[in-house]
């Protein structure tokens, strides 16, 4: 609340925030699409390896041409935006807050501490290196005095909105979690097949507009792992060692399915995630799914709540004891500035991790022989599957956002995790490893805390 009026004050008195994008794929640009429209807010740089890309970014967006800079000083001047090549650029110069927008998890880790070290607020949208190391990088940014944040309009930061309501109104979370159309075979799928697994047309899939590779991520239950690991370790809770449970359902059996298996439900216990499939087993289509929606499932404190989960269109399960939630989209970079002007004007994040919950290894999609590469998330040899942190450690499991260009040691069936003491790690890995040594030493004091 009152985080517009706050941004119109920034305006009056001429002290904008200053921003600098990192990446112009669809998320950037959507931000690009409002930020002209929000007082307060001067987008200084953007970074982009592709420069072509950026520019074209202006373009879609009808970003006003004498609103472009030559350069990161004009641009800090003229209160206008520039294009850079080079992410570095915007380390040390009058910028307030970066958003990490690459999606690639080694550099996001390394864009992260470049910000950090320079004392800049950093809104990481690239929740994969968050499900990497973001617990150490949240301790680094605390340390510094900075935030590190998700970024609201992805569903991590949404769900934590949610997980915040609940408590603060004085609810024990039984469930946080997320919609997405799931089949068991997806778990297979790759850039081979992955349009036979999407309602694109051909002449959509045929025109290189689309990334197979992200798009299988966003199908074989790696994106959904890596989102809801972002949760967990935001929320303090703690993922089944078995994954998701992608049980289909509707809006109205919620609370139904994220209840515990105790009681009739899904779930291997009470405070964890979960993901809901869209679709039945068999592909149809589920009328009034959780596609695209976010929710959390709490539970009744005592018999008068459970009387007022039953008396109000809560959709409560069949005990009146457990009720949800729901909200049914989310506007990805659009609503970006919500996690922008909280992280500079108030010094709090959206969402960032308590401690280290849930982890997202490296699973086999095939059987797969020592001396071949793995070729990491959305590819042809592994998918990421949540487990419990504790559970990772304790087994020496490869999370997936190292399971890039590396190669195996050793033969692994199909459906295993892939272990450390599988793969033959690159020395070019050295700083993402760094923040992963971080990120496991704290899963002793986060089961603590869980």
């Amino acid at each position: 609340m009152n985080l517009h009026k706050l941004l119109s004050d920034r305006e009056q008195q001429g002290r904008p925030i200053r921003v600098g994008l990192i990446g112009a794929g669809r998320y950037g640009t959507m931000y690009l699409a409002q930020a002209n429209n929000i007082p307060g807010i001067h987008v200084v740089a953007i970074a982009d390896i592709n420069v072509k890309r950026a520019q074209g970014a202006f373009d879609l967006v009808g970003w006003p041409k004498n609103q472009v800079a030559p350069d990161i000083a004009t641009a800090l001047e003229n209160r206008s935006t520039t294009i850079v090549a080079n992410a570095d650029e915007l380390f040390n110069v009058d910028i307030d807050v970066i958003v990490e927008a690459t999606g690639n998890p080694i550099v996001g880790v390394k864009h992260a501490l470049r910000a950090i070290e320079a004392r800049k607020h950093i809104i990481m949208v690239t929740v994969e290196a968050d499900a990497l190391a973001g617990p150490a990088l949240a301790r680094r940014a605390e340390e510094a005095g900075v935030v590190y944040s998700m970024a609201y309009g992805d569903q991590p930061a949404l769900i934590m909105e949610l997980v915040d309501w609940a408590r603060t109104s004085g609810f024990d979370v039984v469930c946080a979690g997320k919609g997405a159309k799931y089949l068991e075979h997806y778990h297979e799928m790759n850039p081979d097949n992955v349009w036979e697994n999407w309602e694109f047309s051909k002449e959509l899939t045929d025109s290189g507009q689309l990334n197979p590779n992200m798009h299988t991520s966003f199908r074989d239950g790696t994106k959904a792992s890596i989102e809801m690991a972002a949760v967990a370790n935001g929320a303090g809770l703690v993922p089944s060692d078995n994954g998701l449970t992608f049980t289909p359902g509707d809006v109205e059996e919620i609370a139904t399915i994220c209840r515990p298996a105790s009681v009739g439900g899904a779930l291997a216990h009470e405070g964890t995630v979960d993901v809901m499939s869209s679709v039945k087993r068999d592909g149809t289509w589920i009328p009034h799914n959780t596609q695209e929606g976010v929710f959390v499932v709490v539970k009744a404190t005592n018999d008068y709540v459970s009387g007022c989960f039953t008396e109000y269109p809560w959709h409560p399960d069949p005990t009146g004891q457990y009720a949800a939630l729901y909200r049914p989209y989310h506007y990805v970079g659009l609503e970006l500035n919500m996690s922008i002007a909280n992280a500079v004007l108030r010094g709090i994040s959206t969402g960032s991790p308590l401690g280290f919950f849930g982890d997202v290894v490296a699973t086999a999609k095939k059987e797969l022989k020592a001396g071949e590469f793995l070729d990491g998330e959305g590819g042809y040899t592994v998918w990421g599957k949540l487990v419990s942190a504790k559970h990772s450690v304790a087994i020496g499991a490869l999370p997936v956002a190292l399971a890039h260009h590396v190669e195996l040691r050793n033969d692994i069936p199909k459906g295993a995790t892939v272990r450390w003491e599988d793969v033959i790690i690159d020395d070019s890995l050295a700083q993402a490893l760094e923040l992963r040594r971080e990120t496991e030493a704290l899963v002793a004091e986060s089961v603590l805390t869980a």
